[in-house]
C-alpha cells in the first residue's frame, strides 16, 4: 500500500498576513502631505488634505507635516503659511529652479529623494491631474502601495492606515491596506473631504531641502505655458448649489429644465455619467464616482436614480432634493428631501416659483 502524497500547502491569504514591518522601515513617522502649487496658486485639495492628515496624525500621536514643491520665491513660503493655518506642524520646502513648472520626472525625484531622506510614514496628495500623475510615479520609484481616489482614511487598531475607495465600478467599497512597506500611500478626490477650519497666525518648523537635479539629465522641457480656455467653464467642486438631471429626463431638451434652474438659483448644473455618454453634456459636468465630487449647501437632483456611484460624489452635499418618479429609487435611501413625482413636470413649476421669490440678492442669500 503507498502512501498517498501530502497535499501542497495552501498560500496564505493577504486578509492573515500580519501587518510587521521590516526593521528598516520602523523609523518612518509622521503624516505629509503633498501641497499642490501650480502657477502660484494652491489646489484647495490641499488644506481638505491637511484637515484628513491631522486626524490621522492626531490617532498616532505624530506631527503632520507638509511638502511643497517649487522654484525659491515667495510663492513656495506662502503656501508654507497657508499650510501652517491649517494645521501643519511642519513645512518641508522643496526648492529648485527646475521645480519652478511642474514635470513628472523633476518631481517625482525631488519627492522620493526627500521621503528617502526623512521617512514619512503615510503620504497623502490630492486626486487632481498633477497630483495622479506624481503619485504613480512616486509609489513604483519607492516600491511601495497607492490606494488611489479614496473616500475615506482613517488608523486601524494597529496604527495602520485604512483606505477607503470605491471598486468593482462603485458597486462596493473596499478598505486597502499596504502591508509591509512604507510609506503608506493614498491619493483623494478634491471636495472628498470637508476643508478643516482655519486659524490665523498659526506657526510652524520650516525644514529647506535642496534636491540633487540636473537639468541636463530631464528629458522634458517647458517651451511656452498656454493656458487651456476651457479648464474652468465649470465650477461644480466648489460651487453652493447645484442643479443635476440624469436620464430619466428623457431627452436633451428636457434637461434644459436643469439649466433654466440653474441659472435662476444663480446654481451650478451637472448630470450623472449616461447623460454625458449621450452627449447631453461635456465630461467636466459629471457628477460621481468617475466625474466630480460635489460638497454644495444645495444639491437638487432630477430623475437621478442614485446608484453608488453618484452617492459618492454627492453625499458631502449639506442638503439634497431628489425628485424621481420611482419611489424606491436608490437616491431616496440618502436624500435630506424627496420628492416623488415627474421631474419634467416638476422643474418649470420650481423655476417659475423661485423666479418670482428671488431677486439676485437674495439668490446670494440662499448660497450663503
Amino acid at each position: 500500500m503507498t502512501d498517498k502524497p501530502a497535499a501542497p500547502a495552501s498560500a496564505p491569504s493577504r486578509a492573515s498576513m500580519k501587518k510587521e514591518l521590516p526593521e528598516h522601515f520602523r523609523g518612518y513617522k509622521h503624516v505629509w502631505v503633498l501641497v499642490e502649487i501650480e502657477r502660484g496658486v494652491v489646489h484647495p485639495v490641499s488644506f481638505e488634505l491637511l484637515g484628513a492628515g491631522r486626524k490621522l496624525a492626531d490617532s498616532l500621536g505624530v506631527e503632520l507635516a507638509c511638502v511643497v514643491l517649487g522654484a525659491p520665491g515667495e510663492g513656495i513660503n506662502q503656501a508654507a503659511r497657508e499650510a501652517f493655518a491649517y494645521g501643519t506642524d511642519v513645512a518641508y520646502l522643496v526648492e529648485d529652479e527646475i521645480l519652478a513648472d511642474y514635470r513628472n520626472e523633476p518631481y517625482s525625484k525631488a519627492m522620493t529623494q526627500l521621503v528617502n531622506a526623512h521617512k514619512p510614514e503615510i503620504l497623502l496628495m490630492g486626486a487632481t491631474t498633477l497630483g495622479r500623475d506624481l503619485a504613480g510615479s512616486v509609489a513604483t520609484t519607492l516600491l511601495t502601495g497607492l490606494t488611489a481616489d479614496c473616500t475615506e482614511l482613517a488608523v486601524d487598531a494597529d496604527g495602520s492606515l485604512a483606505a477607503t475607495r470605491p471598486t468593482f465600478g462603485g458597486s462596493l467599497l473596499c478598505t486597502i491596506y499596504t502591508l509591509n512597506y512604507r510609506p503608506q500611500m493614498a491619493t483623494v478626490r478634491p471636495r472628498v473631504m470637508p476643508m478643516p477650519e482655519r486659524v490665523e497666525g498659526r506657526e510652524g518648523r520650516i525644514i529647506k531641502f535642496k534636491p540633487d537635479l540636473d537639468e541636463d539629465n530631464i528629458l522634458t522641457k517647458i517651451l511656452k505655458y498656454i493656458p487651456d480656455r476651457d479648464s474652468s467653464k465649470s465650477n461644480l467642486a466648489y460651487a453652493d448649489v447645484v442643479v443635476a438631471g440624469g436620464l430619466g429626463l428623457q431627452s436633451p431638451e428636457n434637461f434644459q429644465l436643469v439649466r433654466n434652474l440653474a441659472s435662476v438659483l444663480g446654481a451650478e448644473f451637472g448630470g450623472s455619467r449616461p447623460l454625458v455618454q449621450k452627449g447631453w453634456i461635456g465630461s467636466d459636468r459629471q457628477i460621481g464616482q468617475t466625474g466630480k465630487t460635489i460638497r454644495p449647501k444645495l444639491y437638487i437632483a432630477a430623475a437621478i436614480s442614485g446608484a453608488i456611484q453618484h452617492r459618492v460624489g454627492v453625499e458631502g452635499a449639506d442638503c439634497i432634493v431628489a425628485i424621481n418618479t420611482d419611489r424606491n429609487a436608490p437616491i431616496f435611501g440618502f436624500a435630506h428631501v424627496g420628492i416623488v413625482t415627474d421631474a419634467v413636470r416638476l422643474l418649470p413649476a420650481l423655476t417659475e416659483a423661485f423666479r418670482k421669490r428671488l431677486s439676485p440678492h437674495a439668490r446670494d442669500r440662499l448660497a450663503g
